[in-house]
């Protein structure tokens, strides 16, 4: 045998090009470089270390450096979240560095488990269920903030009524009516209708206070935030007077619109239901938001607003009814001795207290609608619009 080597090039054979039907072993030396411009590929350092197998990508999910790192600069484009299939976390998400509390991730909608906002196609049904819980929630509080701000001001204008109606005067004339009025009659119901009027509209600015006041409770309960009988007051308190102004606009609308054959005036009593919330929570053109909140879900609105109605409607005669079964035994003038006028006060006083629920009903109706309406026109929760309220 010859010691000589044999014939033929020294140098070692090059590698054959990858076959791509062909699989690479990764402890061999002549595996083919990562190549950056292939997609999948990753040109630099192992992050496992020499030796050690690297991280692996889930199916779907680019490849790309070991963590930490920046999901969004990786996702292919057109990715959202969440991806199909994955239901939406029940509770809102949590703060990110430069997002706010309650921050939704684009394209994830509208929580559909949110305590106060009705998603989109939840239907009549999510709405009573919205009502319902906010009252469940919410009463303790709203009690005290209606019996201050709502039932006392209600008692207080049947009051004034009661002390200054010239009804009686009428009762020692005959009645075939054949008698002069008696004199000042006519300036004494002038007198009644102003000081009515006027003592309506002061103490309308103590409704207001009391609105904005519930508003602020419901919706931060709602959204999981503390919420004190001090602290909503103090937030009526700083809303009332704006708030008090739109109500009377709207209401002097009304009032023009019901000259007009009432239609019109109930037509825009529903038009303008929605002016407390938007300018709580938006503060710019409530009236007209609220006509174009109105007209754009005309139909699911109009039901709801209607429910409301119906409720307040209904629990106001009632409670008219109670009080002037109430006040029967004390005569037509029933501030004549001391024992009749603490019994009228105090039919009168109950007969307030006994409408309490019904404004706890207008409060939470409305506000559903519009939180309702507000799903409708973009994402929103009860996290986001309790920091709306300021």
């Amino acid at each position: 045998m010859s010691d000589q080597p044999p014939s033929g090039p020294t140098e070692p054979a090059s590698p054959l090009p990858p076959d791509p039907g062909r699989p690479v072993d990764p402890t061999s030396a002549t595996s083919p470089a990562a190549d950056p411009t292939v997609p999948g590929q990753w040109a630099g350092p192992d992050p496992a270390g020499p030796g050690q197998p690297a991280a692996p990508f889930g199916p779907g999910q680019p490849a790309g450096p070991p963590f930490p790192w920046d999901p969004a600069a990786l996702q292919p484009q057109g990715w959202v979240w969440p991806p199909s299939g994955v239901p939406v976390p029940a509770g809102p998400y949590p703060a990110l560095p430069g997002q706010p509390y309650g921050w939704y991730p684009a394209g994830a909608g509208c929580d559909p488990n949110d305590p106060l906002v009705t998603p989109p196609n939840a239907g009549l049904s999510g709405w009573f269920s919205r009502c319902t819980g906010a009252l469940r929630r919410s009463w303790r509080l709203l009690i005290p903030i209606m019996l201050l701000t709502q039932a006392a001001p209600a008692a207080a204008v049947s009051l004034l009524s009661l002390g200054l109606n010239p009804s009686a005067q009428l009762e020692t004339l005959p009645g075939d009516g054949s008698a002069p009025l008696p004199d000042g009659y006519l300036a004494d119901v002038a007198a009644f209708g102003g000081a009515v009027l006027l003592g309506s509209l002061l103490l309308g600015l103590l409704q207001s206070l009391g609105w904005a006041a519930g508003t602020w409770a419901v919706t931060r309960q709602a959204a999981g935030e503390p919420a004190d009988l001090g602290g909503a007051l103090r937030y009526g308190l700083r809303r009332a007077l704006g708030l008090w102004g739109w109500t009377l606009l709207s209401s002097v609308l009304i009032g023009v619109g019901v000259c007009f054959c009432v239609l019109p005036g109930i037509y825009l009593a529903f038009a303008t239901a929605l002016a407390g919330p938007v300018y709580l929570f938006e503060r710019e053109n409530p009236i007209g938001r609220s006509f174009r909140m109105f007209h754009e879900r005309f139909g699911p609105v109009l039901g709801r607003l209607a429910l409301v109605a119906a409720v307040l409607i209904v629990g106001s005669v009632v409670g008219g009814v109670l009080e002037s079964v109430g006040m029967l035994p004390f005569g037509t003038d029933p501030l004549a001795t001391p024992g009749a006028t603490a019994g009228a006060v105090a039919v009168i006083v109950v007969a307030a207290v006994l409408v309490v629920p019904v404004y706890l009903v207008q409060l939470v109706g409305l506000l559903a609608t519009y939180a309702e309406q507000r799903a409708h026109e973009g994402p929103v929760n009860a996290a986001r619009l309790a920091a709306e309220l300021g």
